[in-house]
């Protein structure tokens, strides 16, 4: 049983807004009550399509009102850029989140005893770990970053970027 509420899919027209952070961040603010929707006034997390581009992230908030990322590859796929309008579809999304390990790092996991701590973490850290490991050009750093996460893992740590 899921702890969200399910309201089925949600539409909306909203303008894309840019984050006040560096870079080329850009959201939507989702123009309903999250609570009342979902049932939490958390992280939601949901499948998306922006223009018809499918997404699958989560409605999150900084203190404000919910807000859902637009990535870029999104925004260069639909043409479109902050102070824009998007169409939106937003759904609760069910299915696990779950990162695919490559053999040798689920391997390595095992071996050490680490795999459960992994799969404890929330998806966008075992993500952090998973996109840091495989982001590695050498062979020599990429043993050197296992070895690593699973002392982190095991110590209960995150990945500091």
């Amino acid at each position: 049983m899921s702890r969200y509420s399910n309201p089925g899919v949600v539409e909306f027209d909203a303008v894309l807004e840019r984050s006040d952070a560096r870079g080329s961040s850009a959201y939507v603010a989702f123009p309903h009550d999250v609570r009342e929707l979902f049932g939490t006034g958390g992280r939601v997390p949901v499948v998306a399509t922006f223009d018809g581009v499918p997404y699958r992230g989560s409605l999150v908030t900084y203190g404000g009102p919910h807000l859902i990322l637009v990535l870029a590859s999104i925004r260069e796929s639909i043409g479109k850029e902050p102070g824009d309008t998007v169409h939106v579809t937003i759904a609760l999304d069910e299915e696990p989140r779950l990162i695919e390990l490559d053999e040798d790092v689920a391997a390595a996991f095992t071996a050490a005893g680490v795999t459960d701590a992994f799969r404890a973490m929330s998806y966008s850290h075992q993500r952090e770990y998973q996109q840091w490991i495989v982001g590695a050009k050498r062979e020599e750093t990429r043993a050197r970053r296992i070895a690593k996460s699973i002392e982190l893992i095991g110590a209960g740590a995150r990945l500091k970027g």
